[in-house]
């Protein structure tokens, strides 16, 4: 395996659904840096593998990514690596740009995270968005290699990644019925999920433009009983068929009611799919 793929990586599961959080952080590394360029195994399926590579490489944790037949190391190190700019430099990669995020914070937003910080010490604030832009803000002590956006009375801290997805992040301080909190806008999550009527789906499929994919997300049995017109069951081969896909390709999602389906729509929007929806009623609705 090793001789065959300059860059391959050992975890648990594979790229598109990893089975543990450090396999899974590292994948989203390597994605960011070489997209699907390099080799996988999944050592869930080879418990001889699985403890085999532990006696090869010294190293008792998984995942392992290997670059030129010699262990790297785990996912702490490749994270480390790949924020200061080692694993662009080992893998012959242009340095990541560290320019600090443009952000906007409200004076209200601003006050409350600074009474919080109060007691923090020589931590830092520090903010975080995945690649499902769920963001999160906590305290931590710098490392050094973080990007650091200065909004005058106050420092956020972050990584590469997410500096690239914090570009013209609004900060407000909101109070609702459902309580009081930080509202954050962020300009580069992917659109909301578009709810689409059996009447516009109909439609969409009997004009000449470019007709969408369709999923139906339901059991096998609950498909052989009937499903909408081209519709394809959401296995495990046509989520990667998808991932295949651009961004920007047009998809339907279906269920019996439109609430599994409205799962599935917001799984792939988070992975970045702009032209996502979800079919109100169902298959109900359909055959209604």
């Amino acid at each position: 395996m090793l001789d065959d793929n300059p860059v391959f990586l050992f975890m648990k599961g594979n790229p598109q659904t990893p089975m543990c959080g450090f396999s899974s952080n590292t994948v989203k590394i390597m994605k960011d840096l070489l997209g699907d360029d390099f080799g996988h195994f999944n050592v869930l399926e080879d418990p001889e593998i699985r403890e085999g590579i532990k006696q090869y490489g010294q190293w008792p944790t998984i995942p392992q990514l290997y670059v030129n037949k010699e262990l790297i190391g785990g996912n702490d190190i490749i994270t480390e690596m790949f924020n200061s700019g080692e694993l662009h430099e080992l893998l012959g990669l242009a340095q990541p740009d560290r320019t600090p995020p443009e952000m906007h914070i409200s004076t209200e937003a601003l006050a409350h995270i600074k009474e919080g910080m109060a007691e923090a010490g020589d931590h830092q604030l520090f903010l975080s968005i995945d690649d499902a832009f769920n963001t999160r803000f906590s305290l931590e002590q710098a490392k050094g290699f973080e990007i650091i956006s200065d909004l005058g009375e106050l420092k956020i801290y972050m990584d590469i990644a997410t500096a690239k997805r914090a570009k013209g992040l609004s900060i407000t301080w909101v109070d609702e019925l459902q309580g009081s909190g930080l509202r954050i806008e962020n300009p580069n999550e992917p659109p909301a999920v578009k709810a689409l009527s059996v009447d516009e789906l109909r439609g969409w499929m009997a004009s000449d433009t470019e007709n969408p994919h369709i999923f139906d997300v339901r059991s096998e049995e609950k498909i052989a009983e009937g499903t909408v017109d081209t519709a394809v069951r959401l296995d495990k081969g046509a989520i990667e068929a998808v991932e295949s896909m651009a961004k920007d390709t047009p998809l339907v999602f279906v269920c019996q009611v439109g609430q599994s389906s409205m799962a599935a729509a917001e799984f792939f929007r988070k992975k970045g799919y702009n032209n996502i929806h979800n079919l109100t009623g169902g298959y109900n609705a359909w055959i209604a």
